[in-house]
């Protein structure tokens, strides 16, 4: 069972001021703002959903091809995908765009300020799902806004399942639109403010939600998460995590959780947890794909958090 991921690939840049902006930033001056911020340190990371999820379920050993359009500059990105060993044959390359890309500033506060160029992002609708390559799962995750419309209604088209994740895109659609893809998707995933936003946009509560897909994920970051599916609410635990240094990318990797469980047949329970436990492995890293484990690493930290074998 191989998992199509359709959302983005970028380059995050990140780098730290390591002082406090608001210390810098007059108050009564930001109709005019212009500051600048020396930054000693900088990092650049491989990040995007569609990239991010791929990392994550082949760490599981689950099988996953991500789907994205990418820039005239994503070299350095295709070198890293060939050494993992992710499959780059749905990445479209635009030649006249760069790939999608963020740059991150955070103070000693944590305040981050981002500026994000989707570049090569917003053709994502130039690719579409294959209907005869083997594909039985999907998940649509942020991405070019009529690359999601798209694709959504390509996986219905195809018959193939799919997980709406609408992440940080969720913005761009309103409330008819939003509900378009509920009724396209099998499952549908947010995060706490995500699933506000989502409710508000659509008039529907979490309960009515559910009832038009199979399952509804809502996480909760520390709090941990919870599953709508069948007419219960199952409420799933977080794993303790070794440190908090990162919390980027852990969304991803829950939502590798999600795929893998459902490439298993797993229930919701551990589906659930293999996801949260995911999220603690990742947070502790700096970056979204530096984290390392082998499955049977996975299978001792999955016994140590909740107290049972995972079996698949």
């Amino acid at each position: 069972m191989a998992a199509l991921i359709c959302g983005s690939m970028a380059f995050d840049t990140i780098m730290v001021f390591p002082q406090r902006f608001k210390d810098h930033i007059l108050p009564d001056k930001v109709h005019m703002l212009n500051v600048s911020f020396l930054v000693p340190e900088l990092r650049r990371e491989y990040g995007g959903c569609a990239g991010n999820i791929a990392y994550n379920l082949m760490l599981l050993g689950g099988q996953g091809v991500p789907m994205a359009t990418v820039g005239r500059d994503f070299g350095p990105y295709a070198q890293w995908l060939t050494q993992i060993g992710i499959d780059q044959r749905y990445l479209k390359e635009i030649t006249e765009s760069y790939t999608a890309q963020a740059y991150i500033t955070t103070d000693l506060d944590d305040n981050q300020i981002t500026a994000f160029h989707p570049g090569a992002m917003s053709d994502a609708h130039k690719n579409r799902v294959p209907n005869d390559a083997g594909i039985t799962l999907g998940i649509i995750a942020p991405d070019g806004r009529q690359g999601m419309i798209d694709h959504a209604a390509q996986f219905k088209a195809a018959n193939i399942p799919f997980i709406f994740d609408p992440g940080q895109g969720l913005p761009m659609f309103n409330g008819e639109e939003l509900l378009a893809f509920v009724d396209q998707a099998s499952y549908l995933t947010v995060n706490e403010y995500e699933g506000a936003l989502l409710a508000e946009r659509t008039g529907f509560s979490f309960e009515a939600l559910a009832k038009q897909v199979n399952a509804l994920i809502v996480t909760h970051g520390a709090k941990g998460s919870e599953i709508y599916t069948g007419g219960r609410r199952l409420e799933i635990p977080a794993a303790r995590p070794d440190a908090v240094n990162d919390p980027t990318g852990c969304g991803d990797a829950y939502r590798a959780g999600l795929i893998f469980g459902l490439q298993k047949s797993l229930d919701w329970e551990v589906t659930g947890r293999i996801a949260s436990l995911l999220g603690a492995i990742k947070v502790v890293q700096h970056g979204t794909q530096n984290h390392r484990f082998t499955l049977d690493e996975f299978k001792r930290r999955y016994r140590q958090s909740f107290g049972s074998d995972l079996v698949c």
